[in-house]
């Protein structure tokens, strides 16, 4: 946990994604009293919108920041992304690795009552990938979905070995109007004097809750999220402080950060221009400081990272990492390797031709804009003619579009199994920079389709290849973040799709 204490603070807010349904008829449960209503809110109260909670379909970012209170998926990722199991009990794989079986918990229901059948999972992963689902292309590589008695059946077009990283998928109520019932720790209630959340003494896993209620603010608009947090009227928003957009929060409060699968990258042409030469990519590798990005650049809201995979993941290989670490000695001597020789003027040639280099950043994003600036500053003060071009999004979309750059920083949410196909298959949606090579994309496969012991092996091939290849330069994984109101709740450990990730260690108040 990290602290803030200024008078005005200017944060980024991305509460989450989710859009949809009216909201349903009220559950006949008990209603707090409003005594009991007020004391709780004085203690932890969290935001909603008017728009849809549905947490499949819903666009609404203030609403779905809810949803890990409301429903579950057959895993959960933790703070590491490694998939913990839960509506999933076990599962098996073919040995060809395309048909996976997922046997559900027995004994688990929905907060309306009703047990949890295979036929909801196998809707719920259906609906998550239509168009309008926050969810839609996760599961682009699953060719079938089948319910069987007790269990559901994925088939895959290739082999998946993460697959389970994928499945935190909401899991609700079949055909259920407006907000379907979920399997999570608390129910929807709907009171005169508002919405509250309230605890399931049902709930499956028997673990013990923070609170019995947790009363819900409506907000209407960014304004009203600012107003009410700083007046203590809700307890808890999600943020990325590193965002391109920005609202002021006032007074004290405290910061969980969580990380993120945001990788910021340099990107290079590897199709034409200088940096189609790999040994100048292998050169320039090394001459990125990756700690003052991650540290100072980005207020220590990201990790460095010199793999194309967070840090805190069990395939990221530290020794292999650190091969990559910035060195300024290092660099020199590999621009010599790659035929580079430092002039009397201080500037590296090939030839009578001076090393002189176009890289573009998009200006939509401040904490970028001051990476780019301070990385293009480092080459240019070691010897590299650097063209810092700053353009609109438009801009920057139509140079990249077109291979108007040598060098680009850029950012890529990728998916919680770190598949890296848009950034190096021809055509990829990532990749800007023309990057083929067939051997790279095989030694990907094996990667991606191995499970187990195998799959840190074939990670640490697929590392080695992108080490002596560069098609782009990892810089850090962006850290997203929880910020509560001072005092309010301890005990947070947030995960990218769930700031409630282990609520029942949580304790209210100081």
């Amino acid at each position: 946990m990290r602290s803030f204490r200024p008078a005005a603070l200017a944060l980024a807010l991305a509460l989450l994604v989710g859009c949809g349904a009216p909201a349903p008829e009220p559950t006949p449960t008990p209603s707090p009293t409003a005594e009991t209503a007020e004391a709780v809110s004085t203690v932890f109260t969290l935001p909603r919108t008017s728009a849809s909670l549905h947490p499949i379909l819903s666009t609404d970012k203030v609403n779905v920041a809810l949803s890990g209170l409301l429903w579950e998926g057959l895993f959960a990722l933790d703070q590491t992304f490694a998939p913990q199991l839960q509506l999933c009990q076990s599962y098996t794989v073919s040995q060809d690795g395309l048909t996976w079986t997922f046997y559900l918990r027995s004994g688990v229901t929905f907060s309306d009552g009703s047990p949890l059948t295979a036929a909801d999972v196998a809707a719920s992963l259906e609906l998550s990938r239509d168009p309008q689902s926050r969810f839609a292309g996760r599961l682009s590589g699953v060719s079938g979905i089948s319910a069987q008695e007790g269990a559901v059946v994925l088939t895959l077009s290739t082999p998946n070995g993460a697959l389970p990283a994928l499945l935190d998928i909401p899991i609700v109520k079949a055909g259920a109007d407006g907000v379907p019932p979920g399997t999570g720790p608390y129910r929807l209630t709907e009171t005169e004097a508002g919405a509250v959340l309230t605890a399931r003494t049902d709930w499956w896993q028997h673990l013990s809750l923070p609170a019995d209620t947790i009363p819900l603010v409506t907000i209407q608009a960014a304004d009203d999220l600012i107003s009410a947090f700083d007046t203590e009227e809700i307890s808890l928003v999600t943020a990325d402080l590193t965002g391109a957009s920005a609202l002021g929060f006032a007074g004290d409060h405290a910061v969980w950060d969580y990380p993120t699968t945001t990788m910021v990258f340099v990107g290079y042409n590897c199709q034409r221009g200088v940096c189609a030469d790999a040994a100048l990519r292998r050169a320039l590798d090394r001459a990125w400081d990756r700690t003052t990005v991650s540290v100072a650049l980005y207020s220590r809201h990201a990790q460095e990272a010199t793999l194309p995979l967070s840090p805190v993941h069990a395939d990221y290989d530290q020794t292999l990492a650190q091969r990559r670490d910035y060195s300024p000695q290092v660099f020199s001597q590999l621009l010599e390797d790659a035929g580079y020789a430092q002039g009397e003027d201080g500037l590296w040639y090939r030839g009578r031709q001076a090393l002189s280099l176009t890289f573009v950043v998009n200006t939509d994003n401040t904490f970028r804009v001051s990476a780019a600036e301070y990385l293009a500053g480092e080459l240019t003060r070691a010897g590299v003619q650097v063209e810092l071009q700053k353009l609109s999004w438009a801009e920057y979309q139509q140079a990249l579009a077109s291979g108007s750059f040598d060098l680009y920083l850029g950012a890529a949410a990728l998916t919680a199994d770190f598949d890296l196909t848009p950034l190096l298959s021809a055509g990829g949606s990532l990749n800007f920079g023309g990057y083929q090579n067939a051997d790279t994309l095989a030694l990907l496969a094996a990667w991606r389709s191995a499970s187990g012991t195998a799959r840190q092996t074939a990670a640490r091939a697929l590392w080695t290849d992108l080490e002596n290849q560069v098609p782009f330069s990892t810089l850090c994984f962006k850290n997203q973040s929880v910020l509560t109101q001072w005092g309010a709740v301890t005990g947070l450990t947030p995960t990218q799709q769930n700031p409630f990730y282990g609520i029942e260690h949580w304790r209210f108040g100081s």
